[in-house]
């Protein structure tokens, strides 16, 4: 142990962070993530048979991933060997898979751990497979995003994918009496400050526990703090937000969801989520366009003029007065009457325009400018709606190859509900002129 330290510089009393202080010795001292280590556990079945396959880890930073890979070496006999994406490359990796192979040659396997393991381009991630087809390694990758769309496909094939999940206050507060065990002292807080300390870490165990670090360093042998003075020492973790991965389309789809589901309240909260993680309002702004368009459409057209204003108001007035009408737009999409008849009618049509190619007009409704198209009966029997009773002619406008098609089919709610009566008045028009 000593030569490690003094390879690294440091010598064996010098001061150690706490999270490293009170990282697990065992799987059992784990918390949070009984779904693959409690008695009924994927990994705990797999420890059981003796068979340890190749894993993905995919969660939130600070829940354990790296805990978890080096504690699986341990208790299968496996060489555990480390790297990371963001500081290894091919030589790097050539290296590891050389040590791998000749600690096989020699009877000892290795769990070869790579943390980041999404940033590894396609090459670099095809070049594991024969590694792990040949059992040269058991590997273990841990990510941040989603495995289906970072990893490729051959490798993921040949990996189970397991999810841990955000710690849970129950877990976080087990981990601060375990500081407060190491520290020989209870943490110097107030009951709310706690909490609110808890809530902070944002499920985060890692974080929590530099958090707890940092309160005691602050407080030192004071009173204990409340929570203002805690606040006004510790900074709040930024919610987990990649503006430019699964966070941002797992947080618009749940704003989505909410607003088709006319739900105010959450689709609020999950517009506030995206603000407060750094997200363009002018995404948002388009997407609710597009939500008004899609969910709402006829059933409330002012749906449509409501979020165009909205979006235009954001680009005049800017943050943060520019959020209000935004605000404002979610509201009011959450509320209205929903269809999705249009939508659903361009998807159908659009379909039967792939099926039916190049099918010409109608002649009746083709305009005649020339004499030679006029002989070739262009316009021949148009019937000008206008100039009709009703102001409805009933003639068919579909190409003539082409049986009469539905694409559009009202719901009836909010203003759609007069359009259910209209077609059916214009549906009983085109009978009769049929008829005649």
């Amino acid at each position: 142990m000593s030569d490690l330290f003094s390879a690294s510089g440091l010598s064996e009393g010098a001061p150690q962070p706490l999270a490293d202080k009170l990282r697990p010795q065992s799987l059992d001292e784990v918390v949070g993530q009984d779904h693959l280590l409690g008695p009924d556990g994927t990994l705990k079945r797999m420890l059981e048979a003796g068979r340890l396959s190749s894993i993905i880890f995919w969660g939130p930073p600070g829940v354990g991933k790296t805990t978890i890979a080096r504690l699986l070496a341990k208790e299968t006999d496996l060489e555990f060997e480390a790297i990371s994406a963001i500081f290894s490359g091919v030589k790097d990796l050539r290296a590891a898979f050389d040590r791998a192979e000749n600690r096989r040659s020699m009877g000892k396997g290795t769990l070869l751990f790579v943390d980041e393991i999404h940033r590894f381009n396609k090459a670099q991630q095809d070049g594991f497979l024969p590694f792990v087809e040949k059992g040269v390694v058991t590997l273990v990758g841990a990510t941040t995003e989603n495995p289906s769309f970072e990893i490729n496909g051959a490798l993921l094939s040949r990996c189970q994918v397991l999810v841990l999940k955000r710690l849970e206050t129950p877990s976080l507060e087990t981990l601060v009496q375990r500081a407060e065990e190491a520290e020989g002292r209870p943490l110097p807080v107030e009951p709310k400050a706690r909490e609110a300390l808890l809530d902070m870490a944002d499920g985060d165990g890692r974080y929590m526990l530099n958090l707890v670090e940092q309160v005691y360093t602050f407080a030192g042998k004071g009173k204990a703090l409340t929570v203002e003075q805690m606040s006004s020492a510790l900074q709040k973790r930024a919610p987990a937000y990649d503006k430019s991965g699964e966070g941002h389309y797992n947080l618009i789809s749940a704003l989505h969801k909410s607003v088709r589901g006319s739900d105010p309240d959450a689709a609020m909260y999950w517009f506030a989520r995206m603000l407060e993680g750094g997200e363009d309002p002018r995404f948002i702004a388009r997407r609710l366009v597009v939500m008004a368009s899609e969910d709402i459409g006829l059933a409330d057209p002012t749906a449509m003029m409501v979020a165009g204003e909205a979006a235009r108001a954001f680009e005049r007035l800017g943050e943060p007065e520019g959020l209000i009408p935004l605000a404002h737009c979610v509201v009011h999409l959450a509320t209205a009457p929903k269809s999705n008849a249009s939508y659903m009618a361009l998807k159908m049509a659009r379909r039967a325009a792939r099926e039916t190619g190049s099918l010409m007009p109608p002649k009746h409704i083709l305009n005649a400018p020339t004499g030679m198209m006029k002989d070739q009966g262009y316009g021949d029997g148009y019937i000008y709606d206008h100039d009709t009773e009703e102001g409805v002619s009933g003639q068919d406008y579909f190409p003539d190859e082409m049986d009469r098609q539905k694409f559009y089919v009202p719901t009836g709610r909010g203003r759609e509900k007069p359009i259910v009566e209209r077609m059916k008045y214009i549906a009983d028009i085109r009978a009769r002129h049929r008829k005649g």
